[in-house]
This record gives structure tokens, sequence and C-alpha cells, in this order.
């Protein structure tokens, strides 16, 4: 234990340090020492802004999104419906599966040629038909359409153990209070759910922060900076540009902003459990 967490601890260093040199990445090339230079120049980069602008879209679009979607789900699943064994199944599937395996088929599905267009054409909405992969203004909706298909199961599993800690007796006094199901769901339903709620943001947060794998395979390009994010802007930096020192200057930001929202979240959810 005390040899990975030094490991962790080292890389976090040497990353710091990194982040202080002029470097292309050779280890038979002497690095430069340029201070906070790097630094300074992250604050004026646009593309750093334009990707971390991304990234809080992403986080907001699919967190609500899932939200709703895993909420609603556990709570038909919790209710009298029948095969909800083989539903379970269906919504949590996607969870399971890699991006690099799914990739290719949503940029099928959205190429100039691909199912979606060819569904729109085939029901008379030409009109709607789109480059949506190599328009900047869909582009990063289709990632993120991606991304809320994989981990809604997530939200939804989630969603489902949380009301099932609720206690049958107080559904009952509900019910025999007259309360209606919408009426249950808002009052004592979600209520309940706050704590999974404010886990799943915490989750869905770092999770932005570090996304790379759908952008980087769906919209390899960055689209001038559309599809842009902080996790695909370091591996262009450090692997495309060889600019070692830079890349891990934005790393040392990353690192930086994730810990701010971590302790964010972390003092919210001790707050909303002292209510």
């Amino acid at each position: 234990m005390v040899v990975v967490v030094g490991l962790i601890y080292f890389s976090i260093g040497y990353t710091g340090f990194v982040s202080t040199q002029r470097w292309n990445g050779f280890i038979l090339t002497p690095s430069e020492w340029v201070g906070a230079s790097n630094f300074q120049t992250l604050l004026g980069d646009s593309m750093f802004w334009r990707a971390l602008g991304n990234t809080a879209v992403f986080y907001v679009v699919t967190f609500t999104t899932q939200t709703l979607i895993g909420f609603v789900f556990a709570a038909l699943m919790h209710s009298t419906v029948r095969l909800r064994g083989l539903y379970k199944v269906v919504i949590f599937v996607p969870t399971v599966l890699a991006p690099a395996t799914m990739a290719p088929v949503f940029r099928a599905m959205f190429a100039n040629n691909g199912d979606i267009n060819s569904i729109l054409s085939a029901v008379g909405l030409d009109g709607l038909t789109h480059t949506w992969l190599s328009d900047p203004r869909t582009a990063l909706g289709v990632v993120m359409l991606a991304t809320i298909w994989q981990w809604t199961g997530l939200t939804f599993i989630l969603f489902y153990a949380a009301m099932s800690q609720i206690e049958p007796e107080i559904m009952e006094a509900a019910r025999m209070d007259g309360a209606g199901n919408v009426r249950t769901l808002f009052s004592i339903v979600w209520p309940a759910c706050r704590g999974t709620t404010l886990a799943l943001a915490t989750l869905g947060l770092i999770g932005a922060l570090k996304t790379f794998d759908w952008p980087y395979l769906i919209s390899p390009s960055g689209l001038g900076g559309a599809t842009q994010f902080l996790g695909t802007y370091i591996y262009q930096t450090m692997m495309q540009e060889k600019n070692f020192g830079y890349a891990a200057t934005i790393s040392v930001a990353l690192l930086v902003l994730a810990l701010a929202c971590g302790v964010a979240m972390s003092a919210r959810s001790r707050r909303e459990g002292r209510r």
C-alpha cells in the first residue's frame, strides 16, 4: 500500500515538475526550466478555455438528462411492470460496453449517408438531414448523446437501489393519506434519493473533467475546438505537438479543478446529511 500511494504522489509531483519545463518528451533531450511561464500561457490560451466551456456544457446536459431518465426508469421498475428483469438488463447493458466498440456504430449512424439521415429522409423530413459529425454545432451533441446512452444505466441502477431502501410502511402511510403517484414520487421518493443524486453529481463532474474516449473516438479532429475537452487537449498537446511541459501544465490545472470540485461537492453532501 505504501508503494502504491508513493507511486501516485510521485506521479503527481513529477507532473508538477514537468509543468515548469519546456520539454519535447524525448529522454535524451534536456528540458529547460521555464518556471511559471507555462501557467501564464495557460491563462491566455483560448483553446483551454474553450475546452473548459465544452466540459461545463457537457456536464450540465449529460448529468441532467441521465438523472431524469434514470430516476424515471427506476420509479417505473418499482411499479407493477411485466418483464422488469429483462428491462433492467436492457437498460444496464450499455454501461458495460467499451466506447471503442460502440464509437464506430455512432459514427456510422450519424454519417452523411448514415441511418439517422436515412430515417429522416424516409419519413419525409429531408430538411432535417444534416452533416452531424462535421458540423461544430451538432458534433458536441452527438458526443453527449453517446455518453448519455452509455451511463444512464448506471444512474438507473443507483436510483433503483436507493428506492429499494425506502420503508414500505412510509409508502403505505402516504397512500392511506390519499397521496397519488406523482405526489408520492416528488414528496417521498425524490427526497429519499437526494444523497444518491449528490453522489451522481460528484461522479458526473469528475467524469466530465476526465472525458476523453467518446470525443476522441467520435470527433478526433476536435473541429477547431467544438469537441475539444481537457483530456483531448492534453493528448493533442503532448502526443501531436510534443509539448510535454505545457501538457503537464494543463494536467495540473485539471487536477486542481477536480480537487476543488470534489471538496465543494463533499461539503455540500455533508450539509445535506446534517439536515
